[in-house]
């Protein structure tokens, strides 16, 4: 399971934070004693790490650096003070990324899910996904049926990759909005529906007639 230390005294936002944390069946810890940061990143040991700048004791640039003298793991910073000074400072003492408060929770979610992909080998999790004979490789992001290859936009292949992990379960317009957002991609409602619409298309042509399936007012559904 994976591990997010939060590094943050505002005690409600801490705790929501953790919350929205667990919701994703990730592990997460607050920490307590802002006195010793390192500490409590030493027993947690997480894979991750969310830091304020504005701490007490020692601000978040402080504890950035001392994390960096022992350990690799992705930090980042999250921060009402997000001009351009703070945002170079943050990078320079050795985060990973800057997000700026306040936040949405889901871009948040899908910033730690990104960066926690980036950091870690996810390699040999499920190179082939198969549904009705369609393949998707997320090698190379290929998708091929009948030994012909569908050309996939990144959207239209996170799309299609999270209804293939999430085969015989309805999958929520917002949580395909947050994959794509992953992408570092602008998505509304709108861009949603768009791509929803040119992928279909594409899958008819090459024959996965009505592959996806609308549950209206509730998401999507492979057919």
């Amino acid at each position: 399971m994976w591990r997010i230390l939060i590094v943050e005294d505002d005690r409600g936002i801490a705790e929501a934070v953790g919350e929205q944390v667990r919701k994703w069946e990730m592990d997460a810890r607050c920490v307590r004693d802002f006195r010793n940061v390192s500490g409590e990143f030493a027993r947690y040991e997480p894979h991750l790490v969310l830091m304020d700048i504005a701490l007490p004791f020692f601000d978040g640039y402080h504890w950035c650096g001392e994390i960096r003298k022992v350990s690799k793991v992705p930090v980042i910073f999250i921060s009402s003070a997000a001009d351009n000074m703070n945002i170079v400072m943050a990078v320079n003492m050795g985060a990973d990324d800057f997000i700026a408060k306040p936040f949405d929770q889901s871009v948040l979610m899908a910033k730690i899910q990104a960066m926690l992909r980036r950091a870690y080998d996810f390699g040999a999790a499920a190179p082939v996904l198969e549904y009705r004979g369609a393949l998707l490789n997320t090698g190379d992001q290929s998708l091929t049926y009948r030994e012909e290859n569908i050309p996939l936009t990144r959207n239209e292949y996170r799309i299609l990759l999270t209804l293939m992990e999430s085969r015989g379960s309805i999958v929520s317009r917002e949580r395909l909005m947050e994959r794509l957002w992953e992408t570092d991609s602008f998505v509304d409602d709108n861009t949603l529906t768009v791509n929803i619409n040119r992928l279909r298309r594409k899958l008819d042509g090459a024959g996965l007639t009505e592959f996806i399936t609308t549950k209206v007012g509730v998401g999507y559904l492979l057919a």
